[in-house]
Protein backbone atom coordinates (compact mmCIF):
# COMPACT_ATOMS: atom_id res chain seq x y z
CA UNK A 1 0.00 0.00 0.00
CA UNK A 2 1.18 3.50 -0.78
CA UNK A 3 -0.25 7.01 -0.56
CA UNK A 4 -0.20 9.31 -3.56
CA UNK A 5 -1.26 12.87 -4.24
CA UNK A 6 -3.35 13.37 -7.38
CA UNK A 7 -3.71 16.88 -8.73
CA UNK A 8 -7.29 18.13 -8.80
CA UNK A 9 -8.73 19.45 -12.10
CA UNK A 10 -9.45 22.71 -10.26
CA UNK A 11 -8.67 24.09 -6.84
CA UNK A 12 -11.08 22.92 -4.16
CA UNK A 13 -13.27 25.79 -3.01
CA UNK A 14 -14.28 23.87 0.11
CA UNK A 15 -10.71 23.28 1.26
CA UNK A 16 -9.77 26.87 0.43
CA UNK A 17 -12.20 27.94 3.15
CA UNK A 18 -11.75 25.03 5.55
CA UNK A 19 -7.94 24.72 5.39
CA UNK A 20 -7.05 27.45 7.97
CA UNK A 21 -9.69 26.19 10.41
CA UNK A 22 -8.51 22.60 9.99
CA UNK A 23 -4.93 23.73 10.62
CA UNK A 24 -6.01 25.45 13.85
CA UNK A 25 -7.88 22.36 15.04
CA UNK A 26 -4.92 20.08 14.32
CA UNK A 27 -2.60 22.51 16.10
CA UNK A 28 -4.81 22.38 19.19
CA UNK A 29 -4.98 18.57 19.09
CA UNK A 30 -1.23 18.11 18.80
CA UNK A 31 -0.70 20.88 21.33
CA UNK A 32 -2.84 18.96 23.79
CA UNK A 33 -0.76 15.84 23.12
CA UNK A 34 2.41 17.86 23.73
CA UNK A 35 1.11 19.12 27.09
CA UNK A 36 0.16 15.57 28.08
CA UNK A 37 3.69 14.41 27.29
CA UNK A 38 5.00 17.27 29.44
CA UNK A 39 2.90 16.00 32.32
CA UNK A 40 0.40 18.87 32.22
CA UNK A 41 -3.38 18.71 32.07
CA UNK A 42 -4.19 19.46 28.39
CA UNK A 43 -7.51 21.19 29.12
CA UNK A 44 -6.04 23.50 31.75
CA UNK A 45 -2.95 24.14 29.62
CA UNK A 46 -4.95 25.14 26.53
CA UNK A 47 -7.21 27.30 28.70
CA UNK A 48 -4.13 29.06 30.11
CA UNK A 49 -2.72 29.47 26.62
CA UNK A 50 -5.74 30.70 24.65
CA UNK A 51 -8.46 31.85 27.05
CA UNK A 52 -6.84 33.21 30.20
CA UNK A 53 -4.98 36.04 28.38
CA UNK A 54 -8.33 37.44 27.14
CA UNK A 55 -9.97 37.78 30.54
CA UNK A 56 -8.23 41.02 31.62
CA UNK A 57 -8.54 44.45 30.00
CA UNK A 58 -4.80 45.05 30.14
CA UNK A 59 -4.29 41.77 28.22
CA UNK A 60 -6.38 43.12 25.36
CA UNK A 61 -4.06 46.11 25.16
CA UNK A 62 -1.07 43.76 25.06
CA UNK A 63 -2.82 41.73 22.37
CA UNK A 64 -3.16 44.85 20.21
CA UNK A 65 0.50 45.74 20.80
CA UNK A 66 1.67 42.33 19.61
CA UNK A 67 -0.84 42.06 16.76
CA UNK A 68 0.12 45.42 15.25
CA UNK A 69 3.60 44.53 13.93
CA UNK A 70 2.50 41.02 12.96
CA UNK A 71 -0.35 42.31 10.79
CA UNK A 72 1.70 45.15 9.32
CA UNK A 73 4.57 42.88 8.28
CA UNK A 74 2.24 40.12 7.04
CA UNK A 75 0.37 42.54 4.78
CA UNK A 76 3.60 43.38 2.97
CA UNK A 77 4.68 39.75 2.81
CA UNK A 78 1.33 38.74 1.31
CA UNK A 79 2.04 40.99 -1.70
CA UNK A 80 5.55 39.56 -1.97
CA UNK A 81 4.47 35.95 -1.87
CA UNK A 82 1.53 36.44 -4.24
CA UNK A 83 3.97 37.90 -6.75
CA UNK A 84 6.21 34.82 -6.33
CA UNK A 85 8.99 36.74 -4.58
CA UNK A 86 10.04 35.21 -1.27
CA UNK A 87 11.11 37.75 1.31
CA UNK A 88 12.14 35.76 4.40
CA UNK A 89 14.13 38.62 5.94
CA UNK A 90 11.38 40.82 7.35
CA UNK A 91 12.95 40.45 10.80
CA UNK A 92 16.06 42.22 9.52
CA UNK A 93 14.03 44.93 7.80
CA UNK A 94 12.09 45.38 11.06
CA UNK A 95 15.41 45.91 12.88
CA UNK A 96 16.83 48.33 10.31
CA UNK A 97 13.58 50.30 10.34
CA UNK A 98 13.89 50.64 14.09
CA UNK A 99 17.48 51.85 13.72
CA UNK A 100 16.92 54.39 10.94
CA UNK A 101 13.75 55.68 12.58
CA UNK A 102 15.66 56.20 15.83
CA UNK A 103 18.31 58.46 14.30
CA UNK A 104 16.48 61.69 15.18
CA UNK A 105 15.61 61.00 18.85
CA UNK A 106 19.09 59.60 19.54
CA UNK A 107 21.38 61.89 17.57
CA UNK A 108 19.27 65.07 17.79
CA UNK A 109 17.55 64.70 21.19
CA UNK A 110 17.35 68.47 21.67
CA UNK A 111 14.97 68.87 18.71
CA UNK A 112 11.47 69.07 20.18
CA UNK A 113 8.93 69.42 17.39
CA UNK A 114 5.68 67.88 16.22
CA UNK A 115 7.58 66.86 13.08
CA UNK A 116 9.87 64.48 14.94
CA UNK A 117 7.48 61.54 15.15
CA UNK A 118 6.21 61.70 11.53
CA UNK A 119 9.79 61.93 10.28
CA UNK A 120 10.78 58.96 12.44
CA UNK A 121 8.00 56.87 10.91
CA UNK A 122 8.97 57.88 7.37
CA UNK A 123 12.66 57.19 8.03
CA UNK A 124 11.83 53.80 9.56
CA UNK A 125 9.77 52.76 6.54
CA UNK A 126 12.47 54.05 4.16
CA UNK A 127 15.18 52.15 6.03
CA UNK A 128 13.24 48.89 5.85
CA UNK A 129 12.51 49.42 2.15
CA UNK A 130 16.15 50.14 1.29
CA UNK A 131 17.32 47.11 3.25
CA UNK A 132 14.83 44.94 1.36
CA UNK A 133 16.19 46.49 -1.83
CA UNK A 134 19.48 44.61 -1.32
CA UNK A 135 18.06 41.15 -2.12
CA UNK A 136 15.95 42.75 -4.87
CA UNK A 137 19.09 44.23 -6.46
CA UNK A 138 21.03 40.98 -6.20
CA UNK A 139 18.15 38.98 -7.66
CA UNK A 140 17.51 41.28 -10.61
CA UNK A 141 21.21 41.81 -11.41
CA UNK A 142 22.84 38.49 -10.52
CA UNK A 143 19.88 36.11 -10.29
CA UNK A 144 20.63 35.27 -6.66
CA UNK A 145 18.14 33.50 -4.42
CA UNK A 146 16.21 36.13 -2.48
CA UNK A 147 15.30 33.61 0.22
CA UNK A 148 18.90 33.05 1.25
CA UNK A 149 20.00 36.66 0.81
CA UNK A 150 17.13 38.17 2.78
CA UNK A 151 17.54 35.58 5.53
CA UNK A 152 21.29 36.15 5.90
CA UNK A 153 20.72 39.91 6.08
CA UNK A 154 18.68 39.34 9.26
CA UNK A 155 21.84 38.45 11.15
CA UNK A 156 23.68 41.47 9.77
CA UNK A 157 20.88 43.76 10.94
CA UNK A 158 20.73 42.22 14.41
CA UNK A 159 24.50 42.36 14.89
CA UNK A 160 24.55 45.97 13.67
CA UNK A 161 21.90 46.89 16.24
CA UNK A 162 23.86 45.10 18.96
CA UNK A 163 27.03 47.00 18.02
CA UNK A 164 25.22 50.35 18.03
CA UNK A 165 23.62 50.02 21.46
CA UNK A 166 26.82 48.68 23.00
CA UNK A 167 29.00 51.23 21.26
CA UNK A 168 28.35 54.63 19.67
CA UNK A 169 24.65 54.86 20.62
CA UNK A 170 24.94 53.60 24.19
CA UNK A 171 23.49 55.93 26.79
CA UNK A 172 26.46 57.49 28.67
CA UNK A 173 24.22 57.83 31.73
CA UNK A 174 22.77 54.35 31.47
CA UNK A 175 25.06 52.64 34.04
CA UNK A 176 26.77 50.73 31.23
CA UNK A 177 23.57 48.95 30.16
CA UNK A 178 23.48 48.20 26.39
CA UNK A 179 20.74 50.59 25.37
CA UNK A 180 20.32 54.03 23.85
CA UNK A 181 18.99 57.13 25.56
CA UNK A 182 15.26 57.19 26.20
CA UNK A 183 13.18 58.92 23.54
CA UNK A 184 11.76 62.36 24.26
CA UNK A 185 7.95 62.60 24.59
CA UNK A 186 7.72 64.07 21.09
CA UNK A 187 9.32 60.88 19.72
CA UNK A 188 6.96 58.43 21.41
CA UNK A 189 3.77 57.07 19.84
CA UNK A 190 0.88 58.17 22.05
CA UNK A 191 -1.40 55.51 23.59
CA UNK A 192 -4.82 55.00 22.02
CA UNK A 193 -6.52 55.23 25.41
CA UNK A 194 -5.53 56.91 28.64
CA UNK A 195 -5.83 53.67 30.59
CA UNK A 196 -3.74 51.29 28.48
CA UNK A 197 -0.47 50.71 26.62
CA UNK A 198 -1.91 50.03 23.16
CA UNK A 199 -0.63 52.59 20.67
CA UNK A 200 -1.07 53.64 17.06
CA UNK A 201 0.82 50.66 15.61
CA UNK A 202 -2.40 48.66 15.43
CA UNK A 203 -4.07 51.52 13.54
CA UNK A 204 -1.19 51.58 11.03
CA UNK A 205 -1.63 47.84 10.56
CA UNK A 206 -5.39 47.99 9.99
CA UNK A 207 -5.06 50.92 7.58
CA UNK A 208 -2.30 49.16 5.63
CA UNK A 209 -4.40 45.99 5.39
CA UNK A 210 -7.39 47.87 3.98
CA UNK A 211 -5.31 49.89 1.50
CA UNK A 212 -3.39 46.87 0.21
CA UNK A 213 -6.60 44.85 -0.05
CA UNK A 214 -8.11 47.67 -2.12
CA UNK A 215 -5.00 47.72 -4.33
CA UNK A 216 -5.09 43.97 -4.86
CA UNK A 217 -8.84 43.92 -5.51
CA UNK A 218 -9.49 47.01 -7.60
CA UNK A 219 -6.24 48.43 -9.01
CA UNK A 220 -4.12 47.47 -12.00
CA UNK A 221 -1.09 46.99 -9.75
CA UNK A 222 -2.90 44.29 -7.83
CA UNK A 223 -3.81 42.54 -11.07
CA UNK A 224 -0.15 42.76 -12.12
CA UNK A 225 0.93 41.15 -8.83
CA UNK A 226 -1.51 38.28 -9.34
CA UNK A 227 -0.67 37.66 -13.00
CA UNK A 228 3.11 37.69 -12.52
CA UNK A 229 2.79 35.51 -9.44
CA UNK A 230 0.90 32.85 -11.38
CA UNK A 231 2.84 33.00 -14.63
CA UNK A 232 5.75 35.26 -15.44
CA UNK A 233 5.38 34.36 -19.14
CA UNK A 234 1.73 35.43 -19.14
CA UNK A 235 2.74 38.64 -17.40
CA UNK A 236 5.25 39.44 -20.14
CA UNK A 237 2.53 39.00 -22.77
CA UNK A 238 0.41 41.48 -20.79
CA UNK A 239 3.27 43.98 -20.78
CA UNK A 240 4.21 43.54 -17.11
CA UNK A 241 7.83 43.53 -15.96
CA UNK A 242 8.90 40.76 -13.59
CA UNK A 243 12.05 42.74 -12.75
CA UNK A 244 10.09 45.79 -11.63
CA UNK A 245 7.75 43.55 -9.65
CA UNK A 246 10.71 42.17 -7.68
CA UNK A 247 11.61 45.72 -6.66
CA UNK A 248 8.03 46.74 -5.92
CA UNK A 249 7.08 43.73 -3.80
CA UNK A 250 10.34 43.52 -1.88
CA UNK A 251 10.51 47.22 -1.07
CA UNK A 252 6.81 47.42 -0.16
CA UNK A 253 7.17 44.54 2.28
CA UNK A 254 10.40 46.06 3.60
CA UNK A 255 8.72 49.42 4.13
CA UNK A 256 5.92 47.85 6.16
CA UNK A 257 8.44 45.86 8.21
CA UNK A 258 10.51 49.00 8.84
CA UNK A 259 7.41 50.95 9.88
CA UNK A 260 6.55 48.12 12.27
CA UNK A 261 10.07 48.29 13.69
CA UNK A 262 10.08 51.98 14.50
CA UNK A 263 6.50 51.78 15.77
CA UNK A 264 7.50 49.02 18.18
CA UNK A 265 10.52 50.93 19.46
CA UNK A 266 8.73 54.25 19.70
CA UNK A 267 5.46 52.93 21.06
CA UNK A 268 6.33 49.97 23.28
CA UNK A 269 9.99 50.26 24.30
CA UNK A 270 10.98 53.93 24.20
CA UNK A 271 14.65 53.33 23.35
CA UNK A 272 16.88 51.01 21.35
CA UNK A 273 18.23 47.85 22.97
CA UNK A 274 19.87 44.64 21.69
CA UNK A 275 16.55 42.76 21.52
CA UNK A 276 13.55 44.64 20.17
CA UNK A 277 11.56 41.78 18.66
CA UNK A 278 10.45 38.34 19.87
CA UNK A 279 10.59 37.19 16.25
CA UNK A 280 7.80 39.23 14.67
CA UNK A 281 9.38 39.08 11.22
CA UNK A 282 9.41 35.29 11.14
CA UNK A 283 6.05 34.82 12.84
CA UNK A 284 4.50 37.19 10.29
CA UNK A 285 5.22 34.54 7.64
CA UNK A 286 2.79 32.26 9.44
CA UNK A 287 0.32 35.13 9.73
CA UNK A 288 0.48 35.75 5.98
CA UNK A 289 -0.15 32.11 5.05
CA UNK A 290 -2.80 31.57 7.71
CA UNK A 291 -4.57 34.63 6.29
CA UNK A 292 -4.53 33.01 2.81
CA UNK A 293 -2.16 35.76 1.56
CA UNK A 294 -5.10 38.13 1.84
CA UNK A 295 -4.45 41.46 3.61
CA UNK A 296 -7.82 41.32 5.39
CA UNK A 297 -7.21 37.71 6.37
CA UNK A 298 -3.92 38.82 7.92
CA UNK A 299 -5.90 40.87 10.46
CA UNK A 300 -7.63 37.81 11.92
CA UNK A 301 -4.55 35.58 11.77
CA UNK A 302 -2.42 38.36 13.27
CA UNK A 303 -4.56 38.41 16.39
CA UNK A 304 -4.43 34.60 16.59
CA UNK A 305 -0.63 34.56 16.50
CA UNK A 306 -0.44 37.50 18.89
CA UNK A 307 -2.51 35.40 21.28
CA UNK A 308 0.15 32.67 21.18
CA UNK A 309 2.70 35.17 22.49
CA UNK A 310 0.43 36.23 25.34
CA UNK A 311 -0.61 32.66 26.00
CA UNK A 312 2.99 31.55 26.19
CA UNK A 313 3.70 34.19 28.83
CA UNK A 314 0.57 33.26 30.80
CA UNK A 315 1.34 29.53 30.59
CA UNK A 316 4.82 30.09 31.99
CA UNK A 317 3.28 31.57 35.14
CA UNK A 318 0.19 29.39 35.54
CA UNK A 319 1.45 25.91 34.61
CA UNK A 320 5.23 26.36 34.63
CA UNK A 321 6.19 25.50 31.05
CA UNK A 322 9.10 26.86 29.03
CA UNK A 323 8.77 29.91 26.81
CA UNK A 324 9.81 27.63 23.95
CA UNK A 325 6.26 26.23 23.97
CA UNK A 326 5.18 29.38 22.10
CA UNK A 327 7.62 28.57 19.28
CA UNK A 328 6.36 24.99 19.17
CA UNK A 329 2.78 26.17 18.78
CA UNK A 330 3.74 28.60 16.01
CA UNK A 331 5.77 25.91 14.24
CA UNK A 332 2.90 23.44 14.47
CA UNK A 333 0.52 26.02 13.07
CA UNK A 334 2.76 26.78 10.08
CA UNK A 335 3.28 23.08 9.42
CA UNK A 336 -0.43 22.30 9.45
CA UNK A 337 -1.33 25.40 7.40
CA UNK A 338 1.05 24.35 4.63
CA UNK A 339 0.02 20.71 4.92
CA UNK A 340 -3.70 21.43 4.77
CA UNK A 341 -3.19 23.80 1.85
CA UNK A 342 -1.96 20.81 -0.13
CA UNK A 343 -5.53 19.48 -0.13
CA UNK A 344 -6.67 22.57 -2.04
CA UNK A 345 -4.82 21.46 -5.18
CA UNK A 346 -4.38 17.72 -4.56
CA UNK A 347 -6.54 14.82 -3.42
CA UNK A 348 -5.15 11.90 -1.44
CA UNK A 349 -5.28 8.43 -3.02
CA UNK A 350 -4.43 5.18 -1.27
CA UNK A 351 -2.93 2.63 -3.68
CA UNK A 352 -3.08 -1.00 -2.57
CA UNK A 353 -0.61 -3.65 -3.63
CA UNK A 354 -3.09 -5.31 -5.96
CA UNK A 355 -3.28 -2.16 -8.01
CA UNK A 356 -6.67 -1.14 -6.73
CA UNK A 357 -6.99 2.52 -5.65
CA UNK A 358 -9.28 4.10 -3.15
CA UNK A 359 -9.61 7.87 -2.73
CA UNK A 360 -9.33 9.17 0.79
CA UNK A 361 -12.01 11.59 1.93
CA UNK A 362 -10.44 14.83 0.79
Amino acid sequence: MRIELQRRPAASGVFSLVSPLLALVLTLIFGAIMFRLLGKDPGHALYSFFVEPLLEVWSLHELAIKAGPLILIAVGLSVCYRSNNWNIGAEGQFTIGAITGSILPILVPQWHSVLVLPLMLVMGAAGGALFAGIPALLKTRFNTNEILVSLMLVYIAQLFLDWLVRGPWRDPKGFNFPQSISFAPEAVLPPLLDSGRAHASILFALLAAVLVWFMMRFMLKGFEVTVLGRSERAGRFAGFSARRMVWFSMMLSGAFAGLAGISEVSGSIGHLQPSISPGYGFTAIIVAFLGRLNPLGAIASGFVLALTYLGGEAAQLSIGVSDKVTRVFQGLLLFFVLSCDTLILYRVRIIFGSGRAREAKS
